[in-house]
């Protein structure tokens, strides 16, 4: 499975990041990338990652997580994640990191992600 990344400014000074799929060791710095390429574009208050659409993510996948929060942090902006799926609500609490990221609950309107079909 593939890694899609949206982004799209959600009100003044926030900006979401919605990556939708795996992310694992072949595609984990794009969402570094993203996060770097807004903090290029401006500064924006806030970045959240929505990850409503995050099928799975593996070790790889969180330290990327961590580098993109270091990222903003080091540029004075807050990143938070935001609507988790099952699954990445699951591998950010078990790694200790959930509260790192605002501690948001699992999205249960959200569906499976992993039932998703992507479209490139």
């Amino acid at each position: 499975m593939t890694l899609s990344i949206t982004t799209s400014t959600r009100s003044i000074g926030v900006v979401e990041v919605s990556p939708v799929g795996e992310i694992d060791v072949e595609n984990a710095y794009e969402i570094k990338d993203a996060v770097a390429e807004q903090l290029a574009a401006g500064t924006p208050e806030r970045i959240e990652l929505d990850m409503h659409g995050v099928s799975f993510i593996d070790s790889v996948g969180i330290s990327a997580l961590v580098a993109a929060f270091q990222l903003a942090s080091v540029s004075g902006v807050k990143l938070v994640v935001t609507r988790p799926s099952r699954f990445a609500h699951r591998q950010l609490w078990v790694t200790g990191l959930l509260g790192l990221f605002g501690a948001p609950d699992p999205c249960t309107d959200c569906g499976d992600p992993a039932h998703r079909t992507l479209v490139p």
